[in-house]
């Protein structure tokens, strides 16, 4: 044994005795134990608007070399002609690929690698994004590519024709994956005759040209119709400064958005079938639900919780553990932001128990419209969704989004900060009267994808059943 050893032990001798004479311990029970509650106050963007209508948030954060930029621009597919499906999503696919009037698509990804920045774009049914990443150093060369790519994409022929393949190839296979059946041809019932129910097809793509990618980007591509979000280490008059030179002489538009008529009222209840030759079957059943604007908001909110939120919820509770029927089952109020949102419960279950899982689900799903939640279901939801708050802006990137994404949809001022005083008002009663006025259990949309010749019933005892025509290309069906 060595000398270090033996001191070390004697050590350990020395304050087991010292603590053995101190006399007996005071035992605190942490039951009995009181903490003041938390306080978390959310970081204030600064706003500011540029000579040309752009309005930018910045959150300055010098802790680390970085800075991102996020732009939400007042886009979206819900305003692609009907025959141009899919338009949106070429064209922000190759205002990234094709490169700009200033650099090359090459000279530009080995650039932007070299510096090791990024800059991306994507534009969904009713927001264009284009961001970027990069270090402090290199901050603005990266800044002037992703201005360039905001104001002068080159849209060149062959990366769209690249984009037109790939795209296409997609739709070849949109059909080998059974749940996106199953999503596709729900989401396709609920919004019906509406752009949010649109898809594209190998025709819409194939029609579409390098001069209607130019035309669109023209038309929603203006400043006044763009919210920067910055964060990072950079400072508020030195990003003034260089983002009204950058964007100094881009044009603001005075032409008002299409109008888009609100989706139909109601939905038929009907089923669907999409048959394929599986040992597990894809289930989605839903109606529309409520947008951000509905009285009944944070009800919604414990709600969704309660009924299929997590592995507490009553549907995972059932299905899941008690059933055994799927490894995964939930439900979700997709809240509207221009449009009334869904709410689409979901599931994958073996083809032998498909009826059953649908009846389940249904059945406990009417059963929240029936009679008030118990107080241990309310409590644990809500104070789940209370404590989860904070982590929606652990980073800087995420304060300055959330702050620039209320503004873009109109939420009311003061929405975030009242967040959660909101969802703690929430009481029994306030969710018994959501759910009456918002779930409907009898009149959903059924969709299911598998092999209906192993079902437990046949679907016809939900309703009159419609089979669903799996075409990936003109004249070729897959099954």
């Amino acid at each position: 044994m060595t000398r270090a050893t033996c001191r070390f032990l004697a050590l350990i001798i020395t304050v087991f005795a010292l603590s053995g004479c101190a006399g007996p311990s005071t035992q605190v029970n942490p039951r009995s134990m009181s903490f003041p509650p938390l306080s978390f106050e959310i970081p204030k963007s600064q706003r500011m608007e540029l000579p040309n209508g752009m309005v930018v948030y910045l959150l300055e954060d010098h802790e680390l070399p970085l800075v991102s930029i996020t732009a939400y621009i007042n886009t979206g597919s819900i305003y692609e002609p009907p025959d141009k499906t899919g338009l949106a999503s070429l064209a922000s696919a190759v205002l990234r690929t094709g490169g700009t009037d200033t650099i090359t698509p090459d000279a530009m990804d080995g650039e932007l690698e070299f510096m090791a920045s990024s800059v991306e774009a994507g534009i969904s049914s009713d927001v264009g994004n284009v961001s970027m990443a990069t270090l402090t150093r290199n901050f603005d060369r990266t800044l002037q590519i992703y201005a360039d790519v905001l104001m002068k994409p080159a849209f060149r022929e062959e990366k769209l024709n690249l984009a037109k393949k790939q795209t296409i190839e997609a739709l070849r296979r949109q059909n080998d994956n059974p749940k996106a059946i199953a999503d596709r041809e729900l989401r396709k019932a609920l919004y019906s005759g509406h752009p949010l129910g649109a898809y594209p097809t190998v025709e819409s793509i194939s029609g579409i040209t390098r001069d209607d990618l130019i035309k669109f980007h023209g038309r929603y591509f203006r400043p006044n119709r763009v919210i920067l979000a910055v964060a990072g280490d950079v400072k508020t008059e030195e990003l003034s400064a260089k983002l009204e030179k950058l964007f100094n002489g881009w044009e603001k538009t005075d032409e008002s958005l299409p109008k888009v008529a609100p989706p139909a009222a109601e939905v038929k209840p009907q089923v669907l079938l999409a048959h394929k030759d599986v040992n597990q079957s894809a289930i989605r059943i839903g109606h529309l639900g409520i947008d951000k604007d509905s009285p009944d908001l944070y009800a919604i909110r414990v709600m969704d919780y309660i009924l299929g939120g997590g592995f507490t919820s009553r549907l995972t509770q059932e299905i899941r553990s008690n059933q055994g029927l799927a490894y995964n089952v939930e439900s979700h109020f997709d809240i509207g932001r221009r449009f009334v949102g869904t709410f689409i419960a979901q599931t994958e279950t073996k083809s032998e128990s498909t009826a059953k899982a649908i009846t389940l689900m249904r059945d406990i799903i009417a059963g929240i419209t029936k009679e008030p939640v118990s107080s241990q279901e309310l409590d644990l939801a809500k104070n789940s969704i209370i404590n989860a708050f904070i982590f929606g802006f652990a980073k800087p990137e995420a304060v300055v989004n959330q702050q620039a994404r209320l503004e873009y949809y109109g939420y009311p001022k003061g929405y975030l900060e009242n967040y959660r005083d909101n969802i703690a008002k929430v009481t029994k009663d306030d969710i018994l009267q959501a759910a009456k006025n918002h779930l409907h259990p009898d009149k959903m949309v059924i969709s299911v994808a598998g092999n209906d010749n192993a079902f437990d019933k046949p679907l016809s005892i939900f309703g009159r059943v419609t089979d669903i025509k799996l075409e990936t290309m003109k004249g070729d069906k897959t099954q």
